[in-house]
């Protein structure tokens, strides 16, 4: 999402691109932590959740604890603290724990 949104940015088609995000009634953003996500990446990304908060919602899957999203957003702890004000305002966390379902039929050795 953050590299289209990127790329219509630098065509000048943020809008209509932002469209794509801000219409749907459920946006799934997975895996959120897993790649660094830049300045530029991190204010689009505020802008997609900023522009869908209390107006869609959002299921974010990440395996970081909220204490090291900074380090999700460039080390910007205001723009991460912004994020998690509209992500946490009406939030149901679902917190998982165990092992991985991935690794469910590894045979320990």
């Amino acid at each position: 999402m953050i590299n289209t949104l990127s790329a219509a940015q630098n065509k000048g088609s943020l809008k209509a691109e932002l469209r794509k995000y801000l219409s749907p009634s459920i946006l799934l953003l997975d895996e959120v932590g897993y790649l660094p996500i830049d300045q530029r990446g991190a204010d689009l990304l505020f802008q997609v959740i900023s522009q869908r908060y209390e107006r869609g919602s959002i299921v974010l899957t990440t395996n970081k604890a909220f204490k090291q999203w900074p380090t999700i957003f460039n080390g910007d702890s205001t723009i991460t603290s912004a994020v998690l004000d509209r992500l946490l305002h009406h939030a149901e966390i679902v917190l998982i724990e165990g092992t991985s379902f991935r690794m469910k039929d590894r045979v320990e050795t």
